[in-house]
């Protein structure tokens, strides 16, 4: 990954070579259980993997965190026949997956998504849901294959009305719009999907009618670990690059590394990674606790994209011209790390979460 990341950032280029040899190494569903296929890890250790891609190429972490987060509701929602069916080549890698929840008009707040998905059928038609509707940024499309796509069934029941539906790239009625012109992350891909009276059967619907919204919550509690450890990563790889420039670079006679001022910044750069890092393992060994979190999710999340920041944007600084150069990948690091900010929930919308634990 590490060797070609500046370039694949560069033209904006998805290498599915990587993500196949993720898939050979069992990586594209590691943290999934054994009983679906998949390699059983703890998310502890899960935390761990996505820690060291994170460091080599954080558009590589998002696609794989993405491609698992699309299989966890699966896993617990789906029926036999479905873990078979659509996990099966998912687990494998032969499959990439994508998590199809956001829209115009829906980003944070989930519950307001307006994609719809009539019923139809029965007698002698077959029995399934027209989709109709845009989801925009939606990871890994258009070179995804398998969709976990979100609609209203019931407008008039609020977030009890939205299903989950399993979509297959091909099907009749579903096609790609827009590609994403990203700040970062730009070796992962983020596009439009656009439903036409796309037929999807109702052997593809995930769980009962109403359950769409809560399937859509259960995910994205463990995708925010897994976005922290990578921005872990990352925020490591920005310190240990910026700390090899300090004390090979040269001004007045001393190494940069030399000045106390500089020490002291990297000495708060270094405090900032291990913070992170403690709070994201924290919130996976809960998770293989069984214990609830959603708190220290958003905990871990929040602080782990703040310090891959902040860390990134001070090693551009102290590489100074070099580190503003497309050429040495620094700044790649803090354009990566605003993303982070961003997605999986805002980082307001974390402060929201943890207030309103603290304050009822």
């Amino acid at each position: 990954m590490a060797p070609t990341a500046i370039e694949r950032d560069e033209s904006e280029r998805f290498d599915r070579s990587i993500f196949a040899a993720m898939a050979e190494l069992g990586l594209t569903g590691a943290p999934l259980p054994e009983s679906v296929g998949g390699a059983g890890f703890s998310y502890l250790g899960w935390s761990l993997v996505m820690e060291e891609l994170g460091a080599a190429d954080m558009a590589t972490a998002v696609t794989l965190s993405v491609h698992i987060l699309s299989q966890f509701p699966v896993v617990t929602w789906g029926t036999p026949e479905q873990h078979e069916r659509w996990l099966g080549p998912m687990v494998a890698g032969s499959a990439l997956g994508a998590f199809a929840l956001t829209e115009p008009q829906a980003g944070s707040d989930a519950a307001a998504i307006r994609t719809r998905a009539e019923r139809v059928g029965g007698a002698d038609a077959p029995e399934g849901y027209r989709l109709t509707g845009t989801k925009i940024w939606i990871t890994n499309a258009p070179d995804a294959d398998r969709y976990l796509v979100f609609a209203v069934i019931d407008p008039t029941l609020g977030a009890n009305g939205i299903g989950a539906f399993l979509v297959e790239k091909g099907m009749a009625g579903f096609t790609f719009g827009a590609h994403e012109k990203k700040m970062g992350i730009r070796a992962c891909p983020a596009a439009e999907l656009v439903f036409e009276n796309c037929f999807v059967p109702v052997a593809n619907r995930l769980g009962a009618e109403g359950d769409g919204y809560r399937i859509a919550l259960s995910a994205l509690a463990e995708g925010r670990i897994s976005i922290a450890a990578a921005c872990v990563g990352l925020a490591r790889s920005a310190l240990d690059q910026a700390a090899v420039y300090l004390q090979q670079r040269k001004a007045f006679g001393d190494v940069l590394a030399d000045q106390q001022g500089l020490r002291f910044l990297v000495a708060e750069l270094a405090r900032d990674v291990e913070a992170a890092r403690a709070l994201t393992r924290q919130a996976a060994a809960m998770k293989d606790r069984g214990e609830q979190i959603g708190v220290a999710s958003s905990l871990a999340k929040w602080t782990a994209s703040d310090s891959a920041m902040r860390v990134a944007t001070e090693a551009v600084q102290l590489f100074g011209a070099s580190g503003y150069s497309r050429e040495t990948g620094i700044e790649r690091l803090m354009r990566d790390a605003k993303g982070a900010q961003i997605y999986e929930g805002t980082n307001q919308i974390h402060r929201l979460i943890v207030a309103a634990d603290v304050l009822g």
